[in-house]
This record gives structure tokens, sequence and C-alpha cells, in this order.
């Protein structure tokens, strides 16, 4: 632990000076217990949950008829480079509109679209989302556009290639 060595010295002159004391602290208990502790809430801690988000995918099926749905219940949301989203509704691929992912911009486009359905259909979980991500586009913003579906509570979307006709009308 720790020990004090004294020591004696004696002057030319045959006296005895002070004692000088030295004091020497053995840290080596310090350490064991540092480490101890150290692997102690190394051992106790949980790593961090990943938190996955929830992707529904269709079943691996050949489908001879496949489904379709009215023009007027579909927005297509093309997502570009900069943070720029390009949407367009039905077919209509020469009114071409361009927002972002703000609250104010996208979460705002999806609920208009599901009013407009709900107005002509009825019920506004009709509307049915088709998102195109580009090569431009990151990862980042596909998934704020599934954030979107889910905070909008849209159950009808599906994440397909663009078509060449579309990136040539918006020069992608």
């Amino acid at each position: 632990m720790a020990e004090i060595n004294a020591s004696v010295h004696n002057n030319k002159r045959g006296g005895i000076r002070s004692k000088k004391l030295s004091t020497r602290v053995d840290l080596t208990p310090m350490v064991d217990l540092g480490f101890l502790l150290i692997t102690f809430f190394i051992f106790t801690t949980t790593m961090q949950d990943s938190h996955a988000m929830k992707l529904n995918v269709p079943n691996d099926r050949d489908v001879k008829e496949p489904s379709t749905t009215a023009e007027s219940k579909t927005i297509s949301f093309i997502l570009g480079a900069d943070n720029v989203i390009y949407y367009y509704n039905g077919l209509n691929k020469q009114g071409v509109r361009q927002t972002d992912y703000s609250p104010s911009g996208l979460r705002i486009i999806i609920q208009q679209k599901m009013e407009a359905v709900k107005k002509q259909f009825g019920h506004s979980g009709e509307i049915v989302v088709l998102i195109k991500p580009t090569d431009a586009s990151n990862y980042q913003n596909l998934v704020n556009v599934l954030d979107e579906m889910m905070i909008n509570n849209v159950r009808k979307y599906m994440m397909i290639d663009p078509e060449k006709d579309e990136l040539r009308v918006l020069q992608l």
C-alpha cells in the first residue's frame, strides 16, 4: 500500500541532522479498482437498440392481372437532387411542380391530395402514391418520404423507378 521511508543524514561534523521523510504511494490497488469498475460498467450497460422502419413488401408471386386504380387517385413523387421533390397528379407529366421535404411542402401536398380524393370518392384512404427515387436523390430523401407516408396514414404507396420520359421532362 503506502510506505514511509525514513532516512537519516549525518553531516560531516558528526551531528545528526533532521530526518527527511519521503512517502511512496503504491497505486496498484487503485488501478485494479479502476479496471474492475470499467469492466463492470461495460458488461452492465446495454447497447443502443436498433430502430428499424417497418417496410411492407409484396409477395413474390406471379400476377396475371395487375391492379388498376383511377388516375385521379394517384400522385407521383420524383425525388431529385438538392432535396427537391417533383410531383404531378395522375398521368399529367407536363404539369410537374416541385416542393421540398418540409412539413409545409410535402405534407401539405399529400393532405391536399387526400382531401381531393375524399371529396371525389368519399374516403381519403383511396389515395395511391408513387415514389420514384432518382440517382440524384439520397437515402435520407427516401426515408423522409416514407416517414410522411406514415405520418399522413397513407396505406397505398409504391416505390418504382422513374420512367425515361419523366426524367427527360425534368432534365435529370
